[in-house]
C-alpha cells in the first residue's frame, strides 16, 4: 500500500464510497444522500492547511483522508477518513490511518488529533488499535461545543497496536 497526494481526477470516485447522509457530510458538509451530482468532482475545497491523500493498493485508490494543520493550536487533525465500501472491514482503515499518521507526525506539531461519530464502533476501534486514546471527557464537551453534532475526540499517544496474527483453522485441529 502506497500514500500519495490526492488529485482532483479521483473525486468522483472517492465521493462514490459516500453510503449514506452521514458519509456525503464527512465529504462534503452537506446532509444529503445520494451525493449532489453537481459536487461529485467539486466537493473538496482545499486550504493550503489542509492536505489531502489516496490510499493505492497498487493502483488501486482505496481510502481517502486528509491532514489538517493548525498553526495556532500547533496540532494536527486527520479527518475526513473514509475506505472504498467494496473493501471495508479487510484492515485498510488501519494501513490508511497509520500511512496518513507519517505525513502529519512529520508536520512537527505537538499533538494529532482526530474525531469519529460516537457510533462509528469500527472505526473507534481502528483508531484505537493505531495508538489513539480518548481525549479526557471536560475537553471532549467543551471541544463539541459550536460542533454540528458531538464527536468523539481521540489524540494520538504513540503507540501502535498491531493487530492479532491471524490463526488458520485447520492449525487449531489437533
Amino acid at each position: 500500500m502506497e500514500l500519495r497526494g490526492f488529485s482532483d481526477g479521483f473525486g468522483a470516485q472517492v465521493a462514490n464510497w459516500a453510503l449514506d447522509e452521514k458519509e456525503v457530510a464527512l465529504l462534503s458538509g452537506r446532509v444529503v444522500y445520494p451525493f449532489p451530482e453537481e459536487l461529485r468532482t467539486s466537493w473538496r475545497e482545499a486550504d493550503a492547511d489542509i492536505h489531502s491523500y489516496l490510499l493505492f493498493d497498487d493502483d488501486r485508490a482505496v481510502g481517502y483522508g486528509e491532514v489538517w494543520l493548525d498553526d495556532e493550536e500547533d496540532e494536527v487533525e486527520l479527518a475526513r477518513i473514509i475506505v472504498d465500501p467494496q473493501l471495508r472491514g479487510r484492515g485498510i482503515g488501519l494501513e490508511l490511518v497509520r500511512a496518513l499518521l507519517g505525513p502529519a507526525l512529520d508536520a512537527g506539531y505537538s499533538e494529532v488529533f482526530l474525531r469519529v461519530r460516537p457510533e462509528n464502533a469500527a472505526a473507534i476501534r481502528t483508531y484505537h488499535r493505531s495508538g489513539f486514546v480518548d481525549v479526557p471527557a471536560g475537553l471532549m464537551e467543551e471541544w463539541n461545543t459550536g460542533q454540528p453534532v458531538p464527536y468523539r475526540w481521540m489524540r494520538y499517544a504513540g503507540e501502535q497496536v498491531d493487530p492479532p496474527e491471524q490463526v488458520d483453522a485447520g492449525e487449531l485441529r489437533a
